[in-house]
């Protein structure tokens, strides 16, 4: 159900790391090496890419290569919102790849981008047709974000909330379908540009938009996917079930999933952008839902597959020499 792992998000952001409590990124860098080591010893063949850095920063990355940590994963992604949240513009793109590229030899994907409609739809239906034309062909994989605005009695997951003033409410806007489900201009537009676009959606614990959201998918002929489970998630009653649903509901789509978010009970802080106490734990998450989700196929499972085929083979060619 899986096929890339995505080692926590925005690593370089406060809203998701803390940087008080790490602020050389010497523990994310242990973690992140446990975590894809963990989840290579699952599954060899699961491709493992560096959470979403944003901001867009060649000296983060360079960082984590000198920490050794791009030698354990296969990819690096980006996360811009130059319309929204950025100090630069949407014509820079390429030359934020660029950065990107003068530092890692590692294929690049942009696994978050997008425009919110906080101040007008128009501009999020520009937005993208500017996007697409940067980005499509220039990355190895472009995953827009997202298909649903945020319900605005739900809390966006960031560090100030609404001390961000106009920045936070815009969280609520990025969807190219509205809280009520309805298509904003820009959805139609979307279409034209799958599936060399994916998408991009966060469900929240048992969020109800789950079998709706996977079947708006598959109409808009997305194949790939990007969401999240959550490490902190693991510890509610009936976790796995949820888990479980949520997989199965995205199981048509080539998914990647982000692991992240730290139990308040096991940071060194109580938040979910904390350090974890113990780094293993955190690996070991990785290595339960990779055995659960993506487990690997060995040999015997490739021969039993091979041996299934052939004897169905060999009945439709008998089934077709009867009816002739």
């Amino acid at each position: 159900m899986i096929e890339a792992a995505m080692i926590w998000n925005e690593p370089n952001n406060k809203s998701h790391w803390d940087p008080e409590i790490d602020p050389e990124w010497s523990l994310f860098a242990q973690m992140a090496i446990l975590a894809a080591d963990a989840i290579a010893a699952k599954n060899p063949e699961l491709t493992k890419v560096l959470g979403g850095i944003s901001p867009i920063d060649p000296f983060f990355i360079s960082r984590m290569k000198n920490y050794g940590v791009l030698d354990h994963l296969d990819a690096v992604a980006l996360h811009g919102f130059p319309l929204d949240w950025n100090l630069w513009q949407i014509h820079d793109w390429p030359e934020k790849i660029n950065e990107i590229r003068a530092v890692t030899d590692l294929p690049i994907w942009v696994s978050e981008v997008g425009v919110s409609t906080f101040g007008a739809e128009e501009v999020q239906l520009w937005g993208l047709q500017r996007t697409a034309e940067l980005l499509k062909g220039k990355v190895e994989r472009c995953q827009w974000y997202s298909l649903y605005d945020l319900p605005r009695s739900w809390e966006a997951t960031t560090r100030h909330r609404e001390a961000e003033g106009s920045s936070y409410y815009r969280h609520y806007y990025m969807g190219i379908l509205r809280e009520d489900g309805t298509p904003k201009p820009a959805l139609e537009e979307f279409a034209k540009h799958t599936p060399d676009f994916g998408l991009v959606q966060w469900f929240h614990f048992e969020d109800p938009r789950l079998d709706e959201a996977a079947a708006w998918m598959r109409r808009l002929g997305v194949k790939s996917v990007r969401t999240g489970l959550s490490w902190a998630d693991r510890f509610r009653p009936n976790a796995l079930d949820w888990f479980d649903r949520q997989m199965q509901a995205l199981e048509d789509f080539e998914v990647t999933v982000t692991f992240c978010f730290t139990p308040e009970h096991r940071g060194i802080a109580p938040h979910h952008t904390s350090a974890p106490l113990v780094p293993e734990e955190f690996a070991g998450f990785c290595e339960e839902m990779v055995e659960r989700y993506a487990p690997r196929r060995d040999s015997g499972y490739v021969s039993r597959v091979a041996k299934s085929a052939a004897r169905l083979l060999g009945l439709e060619s008998r089934a077709s020499l009867g009816a002739g």
